[in-house]
């Protein structure tokens, strides 16, 4: 399904489905403390029940599994979900799936305990997703906003790397990352506290292959380009990788977490 947002990509629409099969095989990258400082907040822990919006193919739930909560995933992206549920259940997880946009889903209020958002919650309508967010959560529940993003003005690879992407699609607005607070939306006071804040840096691993899959599973590439023009892009850049000094290499990335609490 496209997606178009004026303040995204220059208003170009993108559609996550049409890089299912990228990003379930690549984008699966958070190293466990990622989810751990999430646990050790005493959230997505058994007893509870979480609701994962923007799921893709499930990363989050699926990485948190084993610590015990009951997991549903939703996301706009039927292709999204058909990986996430082949993911899950080739790992014997019991994880429930269903496609929807988060403006859209029909879950009775107060139904979970802890909502989780990873890398998602810029592409909402924040007037209609806060407050159903807030009554979909029970009393006291918490809403838990993750993000990571590699740091090009200091990693060479991720710099090379976007530059790349914005040869071939100039208005991607998805690169150049600094470090900052997670993005917490305006009116999230209205209804949420916010209880806990954290971000950090962290080194991920890659090869010149699960690095190249990274980068044609984001946005600017394989979610929004022809296919002649993926082809001649994943070409380029495994020429520019084929330079680098060894085939394992880590990217420095930043990481940032905000627990917001329901008033």
């Amino acid at each position: 399904m496209d997606i178009q947002k004026n303040d995204i990509d220059g208003g170009k629409s993108f559609d996550w489905g049409r890089t299912s099969s990228d990003y379930a095989k690549f984008r699966d990258i958070y190293p466990p403390v990622f989810f751990g400082k999430v646990a050790e907040r005493g959230l997505c822990v058994k007893g509870q029940r979480v609701l994962d919006i923007g799921t893709g193919t499930g990363v989050v739930p699926r990485n948190m599994y084993k610590y015990g909560a009951s997991w549903t995933g939703a996301d706009i992206s039927e292709n999204q979900i058909e990986q996430a549920k082949i993911l899950a259940q080739n790992s014997g997880m019991n994880i429930d799936f269903v496609v929807s946009a988060t403006e859209e889903l029909d879950f009775p209020d107060e139904t979970f305990d802890v909502i989780t958002a990873c890398q998602c919650f810029f592409y909402f309508d924040y007037d209609t997703v806060i407050p159903k967010l807030a009554k979909l959560l029970k009393k006291g529940g918490r809403l838990v906003i993750l993000f990571m993003a590699w740091l090009p003005d200091e990693d060479k690879i991720a710099w090379d790397s976007e530059s790349l992407v914005l040869k071939y699609n100039p208005k991607w607005t998805g690169g150049r990352y600094v470090r900052k607070p997670v993005f917490i939306p305006e009116n999230a006071n209205d209804f949420f506290t916010i209880e806990y804040a954290e971000d950090y840096d962290l080194m991920v691993p890659f090869t010149r292959e699960s690095w190249n899959g990274r980068m044609k599973a984001c946005r600017g590439i394989g979610a929004s380009l022809r296919a002649e023009e993926i082809s001649a892009w994943e070409r380029e850049h495994m020429e520019m990788l084929a330079k680098t000094p060894s085939n394992e290499f880590d990217i420095l990335h930043h990481a940032a977490m905000a627990i917001l609490k329901k008033k």
